[in-house]
């Protein structure tokens, strides 16, 4: 007889020999013992967790002579004959390769016609999925009024692609990821029935790549034997399944630690000269600093660690190794990991990541010890000390001693940096009125709100300090910010349009610096006082007060009142 793969061989016949799903083995028991059988099932879930298993299992346990059972007895010729495949009533059925809908009324066709063989006429719709959207109609009417001996199974990987009307109308069984303790159990007792000599940490090595499904970890373990000469060990697990070995992770682990580029390249270029996946190699790497936190900080729970043996070399290392550093590195291999995704150079990534991991513990190496932040500190409070005391003498004597210059402001202007338009400014002065800046201060708040949020926050010191019907001054706080803002055509015209928009005014923007602001609005009332921006019936020699009024608030600020 040919060799038939071992996932085959040990396909379970049994409900209990369904590894991790008890929360769908154990219902099915019990309604297979209570006779509450359901004309349709949808059994979801990873690929190979036993979802085609525990429905020829069912179909087994339905029409066994001995029912009602919890489990199949494989003995009698029902069971002998779903297990062979020879009974016509029970149909297994592939979606994915009949999915048209023709196929699935040829087969709908036959659902009103008795058994022949069994009792109940059993259809097992494998990757139902797949159907078309007039297969799933013509599916429809018949899980909706089925025949009394038919019973329907879908099974899927992806369950969102069924219509919600066909779910509806079955029961549905999720089927869980098999944790890695199950399937290395699993394994175990393969091996032992098989007489194969095999390595513990092989087989939680396989479990581990077999990512929840027992199917492929049945396929990794036959792989292994057949590499293997003796005995599989570890190394023929990791070739078979293309992990790192745990000694080197820990060979890169000491290289980042040591600040040791070259050590760290060379360990990669071995890596890959080995034929090892660069992408398998980052997951791994993940896992590994991922068992090390889960280590350091709840050492109790070593069933939870996916990727690495705890020996002396990883428990010394893992003390070492602070918490911090290791969310560093974690962050940092998982950004690789997804710039590695969107490449076709795989390795130039991997390379960066190790400099700049092993520069990152360079630069955590040189940071001061606790006898140089004691001096540090000590050195702060006296400079403090010091800056006090030039404070409480010197600086306030100076400031207090030195005469006016009122022409300070007119000199920032003149060093390298911002220099508003004045003439611009004191023709906006010229014809501003009251009215106008109004109108703009009424509907700043709401103009603000419609900018996006980079052009908002440049406004968050400034105000509007004067306007005319077709310009406005914005006073800014800080020389630094209006700068910014007046150096950004897209701002400028964002403000515009918005404004536009609310006003239905196309104002030009002006900014100016506070500090450069009062100076500019000093000259201008000290040039046009009592010839432009004032009301007609002003006399020209006003009295002390309204001019010292208006040169603090400005001119259009001033209104007089008799």
């Amino acid at each position: 007889m040919a060799y038939q793969a071992l996932y085959r061989v040990w396909r379970p016949q049994d409900f209990i020999d369904v590894v991790g799903q008890e929360h769908v083995t154990k219902t099915l028991q019990n309604a297979l013992l209570q006779q509450k059988i359901s004309h349709a099932y949808l059994f979801s879930g990873p690929r190979g967790t036993g979802k085609t298993s525990a429905a020829k299992i069912l179909a087994k346990a339905i029409n066994c002579e001995r029912s009602p059972v919890s489990e199949p007895c494989n003995e009698c010729a029902a069971c002998l004959g779903i297990t062979n495949g020879t009974i016509p009533d029970v149909l297994e059925f592939d979606a994915a390769s009949n999915s048209r809908v023709e196929e699935m009324r040829d087969v709908l066709d036959k659902v009103k016609f008795a058994p022949t063989a069994v009792n109940y006429k059993v259809y097992i719709i494998d990757e139902v999925h797949m159907l078309s959207i007039s297969a799933f109609n013509a599916l429809l009417k018949t899980l909706e009024e089925p025949p009394k001996h038919v019973i329907f199974i879908l099974a899927t990987t992806e369950p969102h692609k069924i219509p919600l009307t066909i779910i509806s109308r079955c029961q549905r069984f999720d089927f869980r990821r098999i944790t890695a303790g199950a399937i290395v159990n699993r394994m175990k007792l393969i091996v032992e029935e098989t007489g194969v000599d095999c390595e513990e940490r092989a087989l939680q090595m396989i479990a581990r790549a077999a990512d929840g499904g027992m199917r492929d970890a049945l396929s990794l373990l036959d792989q292994a034997i057949s590499y293997s000469e003796d005995r599989v060990t570890v190394e023929d697990a990791l070739t078979v399944t293309g992990s790192v070995s745990q000694g080197f992770l820990n060979r890169l682990a000491n290289a980042f630690q040591a600040s040791d580029v070259a050590s760290g390249l060379a360990a990669l270029d071995e890596l890959l000269y080995h034929g090892k996946d660069p992408a398998r190699f980052i997951e791994d790497f993940i896992l590994f600093y991922r068992d090390m936190l889960l280590f350091k900080t709840a050492p109790n729970l070593e069933e939870s660690l996916e990727r690495v043996m705890l020996d002396d070399e990883f428990r010394m290392m893992a003390e070492a190794i602070p918490i911090e550093q290791i969310y560093q590195l974690i962050d940092h291999l998982n950004k690789t990991q997804q710039e590695m995704r969107w490449t076709n150079h795989p390795r130039i990534f991997l390379e960066v990541a190790v400099v700049k991991l092993c520069q990152m513990e360079a630069k955590q190496t040189t940071q001061p010890q606790s006898g140089d932040i004691g001096q540090l500190i000590a050195r702060i409070d006296q400079l403090e000390s010091e800056l006090q005391h030039l404070k409480a003498n010197g600086v306030a004597a100076a400031q207090h001693d030195a005469p006016p210059q009122p022409q300070k402001p007119s000199q920032r202007t003149s060093r390298k940096g911002f220099q508003p338009a004045v003439g611009r400014i004191n023709e906006v002065l010229k014809q501003a009125t009251k009215s106008d800046l109004n109108l703009i201060k009424a509907n700043w708040g709401e103009m603000r709100a419609n900018l996006m949020k980079s052009h908002a926050a440049l406004l968050n010191e400034a105000e509007p300090a004067a306007a005319s019907d077709t310009a406005f001054i914005l006073k800014f706080k800080h020389e630094m910010l209006c700068q910014m803002a007046m150096d950004k055509s897209d701002f400028l015209e964002a403000v515009t349009a918005a404004l536009y928009k609310l006003t239905g005014k196309r104002f030009l923007l002006l900014g100016v610096p506070e500090e450069q602001w009062a100076a500019i609005r000093e000259n201008f009332l000290n040039s046009h006082h009592g010839e432009e921006g004032m009301d007609s019936g002003t006399k020209k020699e006003e009295e002390p007060h309204i001019l010292e009024a208006k040169k603090l608030f400005g001119a259009e600020f001033v209104e007089i009142i008799d």
